[in-house]
C-alpha cells in the first residue's frame, strides 16, 4: 500500500504548476520562420521558451548536444498555451526531433530539463535547439 501511495504522490507531482528557472521569448527575424537558440543546463535546472504560434501550423523542434561534462542526457517537452505542466510532446518518450500539428493559438513553452545521472550529479549540458513555425 505505502509503494502505491508514494507511486502515487510522484506523479501527481509531475503535473502541479512550476516556475522556472529562466525563461526566454523566442522571436524570428523578419522574413525568417525559425531561429536556433543555444543554452547549458545544469542537475535540477530548466529554462522555457516561449512560442506564440496559431492552431494549424506546424512546429518543429530539434534539440542537440554542444558540449558537456557528464552523459549529456538532455530533453525537450511542448507544452501548450495555459499548461498547468502537461505536455503534447515529451522528448524523453518521443525524442530530440519533433514536428506537430499545433492545436490552438497562443503561447507554447519548450521546457529543455536533464534526466538521469546529468541531473541527479549536477552535470552540465550545453545544447542548441532549433525552433521553426509554419
Amino acid at each position: 500500500m505505502m509503494k502505491h501511495l508514494i507511486f502515487v504522490a510522484a506523479t501527481l507531482g509531475l503535473t502541479f504548476p512550476v516556475s522556472a528557472q529562466s525563461v526566454a521569448e523566442v522571436k524570428f527575424q523578419p522574413g525568417n520562420y525559425g531561429t536556433m537558440v543555444s543554452g547549458t543546463i545544469t542537475g535540477n535546472e530548466y529554462f522555457d521558451y516561449l512560442l506564440g504560434a496559431q492552431a494549424g501550423q506546424e512546429m518543429f523542434a530539434e534539440l542537440n548536444v554542444s558540449d558537456t561534462n557528464g552523459n549529456g542526457v538532455i530533453y525537450f517537452n511542448i507544452l501548450p498555451p495555459g499548461s498547468e505542466g502537461e505536455a503534447i510532446y515529451i522528448g524523453s518518450i518521443d525524442g530530440n526531433t519533433a514536428r506537430i500539428d499545433l492545436p490552438q493559438n497562443g503561447n507554447y513553452t519548450i521546457r529543455v530539463y536533464l534526466m538521469g545521472n546529468d541531473r541527479d550529479t549536477g552535470k552540465t549540458v550545453g545544447y542548441n535547439l532549433d525552433l521553426s513555425i509554419q
